[in-house]
């Protein structure tokens, strides 16, 4: 069974390797003479800054959320079974309307 560590961690991966295409790319289109390819260059750079410091802010949120519903579902299993029974009663509720 994989943990939620390892989740993290993967999806963690992931968005770090679409960042370093991303970069690959800004690098790709540095001799460029283009103003346009200049200024959507310029653009792209600071979107993957951003982004780059995005990516560890909401990594780090994520695994506190996962981390407190694991302690709130094994401190209360019975409350967790509970509201799964009727979220998924009135999923099917409203999914059989017409």
């Amino acid at each position: 069974m994989v943990s939620k560590k390892d989740n993290a961690k993967a999806m963690s991966q992931e968005m770090q390797h679409i960042i370093e295409h991303a970069h690959a790319l800004v690098e790709a289109t540095s001799g460029e003479l283009d103003d346009r390819i200049k200024t959507a260059r310029a653009a792209l750079q600071e979107r993957l800054v951003a982004t780059r410091s995005g990516v560890d802010e909401l990594e780090d949120q994520l695994l506190e959320t996962v981390e407190s519903a694991d302690k709130f579902i094994h401190a209360k299993p019975y409350y967790a079974i509970g509201s799964t029974f009727i979220a998924g009663l009135f999923l099917g509720w409203f999914m059989s309307r017409k």
